[in-house]
């Protein structure tokens, strides 16, 4: 992996930014300014970091409802999805999707999805269409949990995705606990990335705390999947700090364990050690992103807090 100055800069600040909005919207929602189901993404940052370094213009993401770390990573502004979360007409979808229901179409992101492995299924959707209409060198992201990666449509959609060759990349993010449930005690077969093996779909698993290792293994699979070899699975071995969502206390779990994975595995705090070390960027260049992203959040709660209620007339639109 080529790390510059310019690329040190972009990935710090894009993982930086994913933790201290939903630091944020974590604090809010406890305000009560956020209401409804709020899936934080902390923790797990390293993984759509690493995506994106990979993904070319024109390629797709479609997710499930841990997405607000994925919006940002394609684009969205922060103003926009901190203002969903807030149920304001600032919003990406105008406040009607709120944290589970967020799209940016025109960054290539085609939504979060409330049903546990819809994505799975629409994904090579996505890549089909752009295969029929002969854009070539587009590859489609699918991003599943752990839990999602049992749903039986999951399986459907990948004998599919193999019987067409089509250019998707399953990505799942396996944060170890599938809403309570520890991976163990939901499968015998624990290693995720083989699960597409009787279709002929290969797979590779890779350390999702460490964006380094993360974006060199993450090239190879989005390479598979260009050049036209069809679907494959990334396992991203990850972990979520929070719970499943606010309204989840994480009792199934020590606290032990959660702090011994922010003490030896948090990938912001190993990747800003790693460029420092390096000499990649100086401690003065990390205050400044750490500085841009404090006021880049704070402007998000700003215009939202100031944006407006949807109008009434809102509940009839983009009803299908």
């Amino acid at each position: 992996m080529h790390m510059d100055s310019k690329k040190a800069e972009r990935v710090y600040h894009r993982m930086l930014l994913i933790r201290r909005f939903e630091e944020k919207a974590g604090q809010l929602y406890g305000m009560g300014k956020i209401a409804g189901f709020c899936h934080l993404y902390i923790g797990q940052e390293a993984v759509i970091a690493g995506v994106m370094e990979v993904a070319g213009s024109k390629d797709k993401f479609i997710s499930a409802y841990r997405i607000h770390g994925h919006m940002l990573a394609v684009g969205a502004s922060p103003e926009s999805v901190m203002a969903e979360l807030m149920g304001k007409a600032g919003g990406c979808s105008k406040g009607k999707g709120g944290s589970m229901h967020m799209f940016a179409p025109e960054q290539g992101f085609f939504g979060g999805h409330g049903i546990v492995g819809a994505q799975t299924s629409i994904g090579p959707g996505l890549a089909f269409a752009d295969v029929y209409q002969g854009n070539k060198d587009r590859v489609t992201y699918v991003f599943l949990g752990d839990g999602a990666a049992h749903q039986g449509q999951f399986y459907e959609a990948m004998n599919l995705a193999k019987l067409w060759d089509l250019p998707v990349v399953y990505i799942i993010e396996n944060n170890e606990y599938a809403m309570g449930t520890s991976v163990k005690r939901a499968t015998k077969q624990t290693d995720l990335y083989k699960r597409g093996e009787g279709f002929g779909v290969p797979g590779i698993q890779i350390d999702g705390m460490d964006v380094v290792t993360f974006e060199k293994e993450m090239k190879k699979a989005s390479d598979h999947a260009r050049s036209g070899k069809g679907p494959i699975i990334v396992e991203a071995k990850t972990y979520r700090y929070r719970g499943h969502s606010m309204s989840d206390p994480a009792k199934y779990r020590s606290r032990d364990e959660v702090e011994e994975v922010k003490l030896h595995k948090d990938p912001i705090i190993s990747f800003k050690s790693f460029i420092l070390e390096k000499g990649i960027l100086s401690e003065d260049a990390i205050k400044k992103i750490d500085a841009r992203v404090k006021k880049e959040v704070a402007d998000s709660v700003t215009f939202s807090e100031n944006s407006p209620e949807p109008d009434a007339d809102e509940l009839y639109t983009e009803v299908y």
